[in-house]
């Protein structure tokens, strides 16, 4: 099969990481014919995420890997054990059903208390089954799962081959890989991490804020570790992390980033290989910032250094040239969020691309995709960079630090940190009035036995129809391939008559009577009539 209008393939993506294989998948549902291709050999074993949020997690469920999902926690669960200790649910006994936890994180290192979390607060009500099961899940998992299902779908992957560019044209793009060989695309997407290839050769600009860090992580064997703190430590050089597991440590130091990288987030897939951390440097800075000067490390299993270079692209299109993932947007890894949000990137792109690559929708609809995604992203670069100001070493920083730790512990405050580390608070600026437009959808419990994330697995839009109208489903004929309708009773919400849930997941339309009803076509014509 080749691509539309006589290409080799309807995408490229560059960059087979979490955010590469995802939108590959998504893009498959679509119906487009899609090429991965991935510097690395294989499947990158270096620690980086230890986990995905709330929102992160809600998106593979409603693509039918929630299984999967809880299989790889099941599996890294005792890492979530040493971290949560007697807050893990279940954990009684040896013999007590295991069942993730509701939350796990921190900002700045400072640790939030589960018994101070209100989880009845109507942000996180509706998320359904998929609640905290990606806490403790590492990037290494995920990408495995999704790399996975892209074969399922017919994704074509070719790893240790390299992108090294490209031409535009108003037909496509001719991508040269390797140096000797290029194939034909109709649209090129750089998922291929902060110091993307994509990026720079298409000329995305690129603003942002200049680090202050460097930063380490790494799974080492050590010894004179008991004199170490546990958990996350602040000391007058900078910061330092002891866990969860034994022979994971992460420190912080204020000195810039490192000389010979400046402006890299230096744990990126794309551009030109960085030289391994030793251990002689990581034993020499976890000295320095823990004050302890026996402890030795004797073998790296796995390490990255990592700052906190702030930047954004103005814009994630140009021409048939588009950006997801850290490609996007850098920023440092504290409060885990950049997995996340490349995620969302690619969830929200991926049906979207699709449905211009098949000529079911306008390349006017790609507009959405930078509008939409930008502002989450932008909220996300600070939201990082407030933790680095309240993590700095001096004075007036330690300060602000003493005040944030008296509001997080405190029932308002820890709910409020855990509700934007989760991902619950995000929505999209959606026209209509219907409080639920915009937001993610609730994880209805309809009277079929089914849940309203169990009709999205497919990668279509979903027409519920609460009241069993006829009118209502009358409208979504002429949709029949990109509109799945499905008629239900919603005994936990007799308020709601009808919802129209985009493939991502998101509520492009709401009711609670007839009144609102005349909205829907205009709804149904933006997103889904062909161009």
């Amino acid at each position: 099969m080749n691509g539309k209008n006589g290409t080799d393939y309807d995408v490229v993506v560059a960059g087979g990481g979490p955010v590469g294989l995802f939108l590959a998948g998504e893009l498959r549902l679509g119906g487009a014919k899609v090429l991965v291709v991935e510097r690395l050999a294989e499947v990158d074993e270096t620690i980086k995420a230890g986990g995905i949020n709330t929102a992160g997690a809600v998106s593979l469920y409603r693509r039918g890997l929630l299984p999967d999902l809880a299989a790889a926690w099941e599996r890294n669960r005792w890492r979530m054990r040493a971290f949560l200790g007697d807050r893990e649910q279940g954990a009684g006994s040896a013999d007590a059903p295991r069942t993730p936890p509701k939350f796990a994180g921190h900002f700045a290192g400072i640790m939030m208390r589960g018994d101070l979390f209100d989880g009845s607060d109507p942000a996180f009500a509706g998320i359904g089954p998929a609640d905290g099961v990606g806490l403790g899940v590492p990037q290494v998992e995920l990408e495995r799962i999704l790399g996975a299902r892209a074969e399922r779908l017919g994704v074509e992957v070719r790893r240790g081959v390299e992108l090294t560019g490209f031409d535009t044209d108003d037909e496509g793009v001719s991508v040269r890989l390797g140096g000797d060989h290029t194939v034909r695309t109709g649209w090129l997407v750089g998922c291929d991490g902060g110091r993307s290839t994509v990026r720079k050769l298409a000329g995305f600009d690129f603003p942002g804020t200049e680090p202050e860090i460097t930063g380490y992580q790494a799974v080492v064997e050590m010894s004179g570790g008991e004199r170490l703190g546990a958990g996350w430590n602040t000391t007058d050089v900078g910061t330092y992390v002891n866990g969860p597991f034994p022979g994971r440590i992460l420190t912080v130091e204020f000195d810039g980033p490192p000389a010979d990288l400046p402006h890299a987030r230096l744990r990126s897939r794309g551009g030109t290989p960085i030289a391994p951390v030793t251990a002689e440097e990581l034993q020499a800075a976890l000295r320095r910032v823990s004050g302890v000067d026996e402890v030795t490390i004797h073998q790296v299993h796995s390490s990255t250094r990592f700052t906190d270079n702030a930047r954004q692209a103005s814009g994630y299109r140009k021409g048939r040239v588009l950006l997801a993932g850290d490609a996007a947007h850098v920023h440092s890894p504290f409060g885990g969020q950049g997995l996340n949000l490349g995620l969302g990137d690619a969830m929200n792109l991926g049906w979207k691309l699709a449905a211009v690559v098949r000529g079911a929708a306008p390349g006017s609809l790609l507009d959405s995709y930078t509008a939409e995604r930008h502002p989450i992203g932008a909220w996300v670069l600070d939201w990082t960079r407030a933790q680095i100001a309240v993590m700095r070493p001096d004075r007036h920083a330690r300060a602000l630090r003493r005040v944030v730790t008296d509001l997080a512990l405190t029932t308002t405050g820890t709910t409020y940190l855990v509700k934007q580390i989760s991902g619950v608070w995000q929505h999209y600026d959606l026209p209509g009035d219907h409080p639920l437009t915009g937001q993610s959808a609730p994880d209805l419990e309809l009277s079929d036995g089914t849940r309203l994330g169990d009709h999205l697995h497919d990668g279509r839009a979903l027409l519920l129809d609460l009241a069993d109208d006829p009118k209502l489903r009358a409208r979504a004929e002429g949709y029949g391939d990109r509109v799945d309708v499905v008629t239900a009773a919603c005994p936990g919400r007799p308020e709601l008559t009808g919802l129209l849930v985009r493939p991502d997941g998101f509520v492009a339309w709401a009711a609670g009577g007839n009144d609102q009803e005349d909205d829907l076509d205009a709804v149904l014509t933006r997103w889904f009539v062909a161009a």
